[in-house]
């Protein structure tokens, strides 16, 4: 159990360097329209990503891969790894996902000896996968001994922490403010994890034309601080 926790920690720590610092998933574009200003309204942004993106899709895919990967099933992974690229259609966000997924996957390859992640990392190499993250996230995971359920929380928490942390960067907010939005989101994160573990991937949906909107728009923008 303490390893499984260890794990859960590292892959969820905002230090570990997958790259999510330099991506803002459309909340660049909000703060520019003025659509969000405040607490209030990053607050409103992040919970809708999660109920929206991250949790009926990513989450799900995290916590499938938790159990794919704990059964050594490489063909199911790289199935749900394409289903997750499908439900990706904004250009940068599906390239801020492969990439944080290759990054993860390429340092838990590497500070490890496990057969399967090496597999997974031969598969995205070899154009078999896109390695997005959030399977690699619950791959990782999974071959660490952790439950489905605390895999999904740990992935929906990392993603509210990123996006919070870009929001920190682009408006005039505090870190107490950003712990506010955090605590905030918590019973939503808890909520979501439970429904993902519980979820197959054929379960999978992801409806937020509001943000894929803004994420598309985010390439046009004159000054960008972040890369989606």
């Amino acid at each position: 159990m303490t390893e499984a926790l260890l794990a859960l920690l590292r892959f969820a720590d905002g230090l570990f360097p997958a790259g999510g610092f330099a991506h803002s998933l459309g909340l660049e574009t909000y703060v520019q329209d003025g659509a969000v200003t405040d607490r209030a309204g990053l607050e409103a942004f992040v919970s809708a990503h999660l109920e929206g993106s991250a949790g009926p899709a990513d989450a799900v895919a995290a916590a499938s891969a938790v159990r794919l990967a704990a059964a050594g099933d490489l063909a199911g992974w790289v199935a749900l790894d394409a289903r997750l690229e499908a439900m990706k259609p904004v250009p940068e966000t599906r390239a801020a996902s492969r990439q944080m997924g290759r990054q993860t996957l390429r340092i838990a390859a590497a500070t490890g000896d496990d057969a399967f992640l090496s597999a997974l990392a031969r598969a995205v190499d070899d154009g078999l996968a896109g390695g997005h993250h959030a399977a690699v996230f619950g791959a990782a995971l999974g071959r660490a001994g952790a439950e489905a359920e605390d895999a999904a929380a740990a992935y929906l928490y990392a993603t509210a922490a990123l996006l919070v942390g870009a929001g920190l960067r682009l408006l005039a907010l505090g870190q107490l403010d950003g712990q506010r939005v955090l605590t905030a989101v918590r019973p939503r994160i808890a909520r979501l994890a439970q429904a993902a573990a519980a979820a197959t991937p054929e379960d999978m949906w992801s409806f937020n034309p509001g943000l894929e909107l803004a994420g598309i728009r985010h390439a046009t923008l004159e000054a960008r601080l972040f890369r989606s």
